[in-house]
């Protein structure tokens, strides 16, 4: 069968709110790897430690890379038409659309979940994460790094089709992924003054004009120019929110 096994690395769970900060994918032909791509994304945010700690991606790694509306286009051209196939897909599936929705691109893709057939058919097992499964069937895996994970399906897939592909093939056939997203909108001017007045009014530290580390109100610095209207909004909300409270009555 020919796909493109792909994974991704996030700055979290969420694709509402939580950024990709690696890409990687292969792309397989008649059952063997042929071509790879490999980027880290720059998420326009620091890292969180809890990522750092699970990826070993650091905010260094990021900071020169490019910008997902940067690198977008290119995966979406690696991919093509081809069926995608990951280990809980519907994961990273949610996060490439989103930034293509927000691209007014389309992005409806079949796919093939390795997760949904590892529960199918290796319930007895004390767990069916990809590190997991890997340990099991003694795949190589320098696991929670995009390209490395994304074989790691791959080769997983093959194993698990030659010992129950005889048993019910369906499954292991792709089917429509699908992921619900609405386009979201930029940060307005007036969004950005007024985040600007409140970093210079609460004296938040700024490192230059572009770049607005809030490290003492999110934890993570902030790259103004690229959030949404939404995460302005709440941004906004948070930093009124804190200040008011640490301000004496």
């Amino acid at each position: 069968m020919n796909y493109v096994a792909f994974d991704i690395e996030t700055t979290g769970l969420n694709p509402k709110y939580d950024k990709i900060i690696e890409i990687g994918a292969v792309r397989v032909r008649d059952g063997e790897p042929a071509e790879t791509f490999s980027t880290f994304v720059n998420p326009a945010k620091s890292l969180p430690a809890r990522i750092v700690e699970l990826t070993g991606i650091r905010d260094d790694d990021v900071a020169a890379a490019p910008y997902i509306e940067e690198i977008l286009e290119a995966f979406l051209q690696f991919v093509g038409d081809d069926v995608l196939l990951g280990h809980n897909i519907l994961f990273d599936y949610s996060f490439v659309k989103k930034a293509a929705v927000n691209q007014k691109r389309a992005f409806e893709k079949q796919g093939i979940d390795t997760l949904r057939i590892a529960r199918q058919f290796l319930g007895d097992l004390e767990s069916r994460q990809l590190g997991f499964l890997c340990d099991h069937y003694q795949i190589a895996l320098d696991a929670h790094r995009a390209l490395n994970d994304a074989v790691a399906a791959h080769r997983l897939y093959g194993i698990l089709a030659r010992e129950y592909g005889g048993q019910e093939s369906g499954i292991f056939q792709p089917r429509q992924l699908i992921y619900t997203v609405k386009k979201e909108s930029p940060s307005t001017p007036k969004q950005l003054e007024l985040l600007q007045k409140l970093i210079g009014q609460y004296h938040l530290r700024c490192e230059d004009l572009t770049l607005y580390p809030v490290t003492n109100v999110t934890d993570e610095a902030i790259d103004l120019e690229k959030i949404t209207k939404n995460e302005a909004s709440r941004l906004i909300d948070k930093l009124l929110a804190n200040f008011r409270r640490s301000s004496p009555s």
